[in-house]
């Protein structure tokens, strides 16, 4: 069967508008991200598996994270006051407007983690790594002010992650 030039004219034409036609968006569903398998009041969380967790709002004040895995994970409006973080990873993971004030963050890998809008007053980064971590200029001061070690895990000098030679005099008071 042999196609007229006029039919094969009209395919392609009608293929042609078919793929420049704006597609339905794809809505992605954040609930796949939720913590909803926590429980309200858990404190434990140490060695967990919580990649992309999303703890919304949580108060985690005391709660202990020692060893978990918190790769992409997000902590919005959360208070960690006082909470155990040695040894996380929490690369790619997102902190905002979230408390860690007087946290454990020994040993912590934090790379390309954006904590826009935390607060990390009085928190131990002893031989954390910030490689690449995007932090609200105060609160690395903050942090520079007691900064000290290497990373076990990566090897990186603590110091030098959070770029606190790079800071003015100024700054670093």
């Amino acid at each position: 069967m042999r196609i007229s030039r006029f039919m094969s004219l009209a395919i392609a034409f009608v293929l042609s508008a078919l793929l420049l036609l704006p597609q339905g968006a794809q809505a992605s569903s954040s609930s796949s991200l939720k913590s909803s398998d926590i429980l309200d009041g858990q404190t434990d969380f140490a060695g967990m598996d919580l990649k992309v967790k999303e703890f919304v709002s949580m108060k985690l004040e005391g709660a202990d994270f020692t060893g978990a895995d918190l790769r992409g994970a997000v902590f919005n409006g959360s208070s960690l006051r006082g909470a155990n973080f040695h040894g996380v990873d929490f690369t790619d993971g997102i902190s905002y407007s979230s408390s860690f004030r007087d946290a454990d963050l020994t040993d912590a890998v934090f790379n390309s983690a954006l904590l826009l809008n935390s607060y990390f007053y009085d928190a131990d980064v002893t031989n954390a790594d910030f490689t690449f971590a995007v932090i609200d200029g105060v609160q690395l001061s903050v942090m520079c002010k007691t900064a000290s070690g290497v990373n076990p895990t990566t090897g990186v000098d603590t110091r030098d992650s959070l770029g606190c030679s790079e800071m003015s005099e100024a700054e670093a008071e």
